[in-house]
């Protein structure tokens, strides 16, 4: 493979707490510094969650735009800040498109089966997806299985998503308790994608849990994917033992990305991969 690689970290998510890991990123500051040493290690983007004071998921416009601050003063220029929409049960369709229009990121990650979940949102989605091409918000769509790929190739033939380009996240699993993601997990996407050629051309990604990240990672870079790691998806490495902090992480990952021969995507590269154009 010779096809550049964005190797995006996940330092925290919406969830894990120190309890759970006690490298995990809380604040501001923590995530800023985690994310710089990550770009350091190999990192092309961050997918970034911020938290209120008792430590809980929040989507809040001053605190997403003091993270990418913070971070922009740790990291390289061309290094990509990546904000989430997720919804975590707190959140509704309007409040998560509102704190992006609000922060206008350079790049965002959407659920498919959150902004429109029905018929009756596919107009409200049709604007904010128009929304961010216009401002030039790279668009990431989070889908979890074979029929959320559909849903979004359908939403892209109708032109509710506008543009020549995709962008995907595939989940390999479910944030549960517990949850070992396999390489194999995989295949019903792929299959999915055999039947867009009517479709726009697709960047994807993948994220997995538990021990079976690394493999999973692997097999993204070898089919011509990228990859998402990090504490919100795995604690864990390959040989099942807790792994020290994310930098380790991304460090093996980028290990695996040079020996398939793959360079780390920059900067407007990085931004095409996540769906800017």
């Amino acid at each position: 493979m010779s096809e550049p690689l964005t190797l995006m970290v996940a330092p925290n998510g919406a969830r894990r707490t120190k309890s759970d890991h006690p490298a995990i990123p809380v604040t501001i500051d923590e995530t800023a510094r985690v994310v710089a040493a990550c770009a350091e290690a190999g990192a092309s983007a961050a997918h970034l969650h911020v938290r209120d004071a008792a430590g809980r998921h929040l989507l809040d416009a001053d605190a997403y735009i003091a993270l990418i601050d913070a971070v922009s003063r740790e990291a390289p220029a061309d290094f990509i800040c990546q904000v989430t929409t997720e919804a975590v049960g707190r959140y509704a369709p309007a409040e998560q498109m509102a704190v992006v229009r609000a922060v206008r990121p350079a790049a965002v990650s959407v659920a498919v089966k959150e902004l429109a979940p029905g018929e009756p949102d596919e107009a409200q989605a049709a604007d904010f997806y128009a929304w961010c091409r216009r401002e030039s918000v790279a668009v990431q769509h989070i889908v979890y299985d074979a029929g959320e790929l559909d849903r979004l190739l359908d939403l892209s033939r109708r032109g509710i998503i506008p543009g020549d380009r995709l962008s995907v996240l595939f989940v390999l699993g479910r944030y549960s308790s517990g949850q070992q993601s396999d390489a194999h997990m995989l295949r019903p996407f792929l299959q999915g994608l055999d039947g867009a050629a009517d479709c726009p051309a697709i960047d994807w990604m993948l994220c997995a849990f538990g021990s079976g990240e690394t493999a999973c990672a692997a097999a993204a870079m070898a089919f011509g994917g990228h990859a998402r790691v990090g504490f919100e998806n795995s604690l864990w490495g390959p040989d099942g033992e807790i792994v020290r902090d994310n930098v380790a992480t991304i460090a093996r990952a980028r290990r695996l990305a040079t020996d398939l021969g793959r360079s780390p995507t920059r900067g407007a590269q990085t931004l095409a991969v996540l769906g800017a154009g």
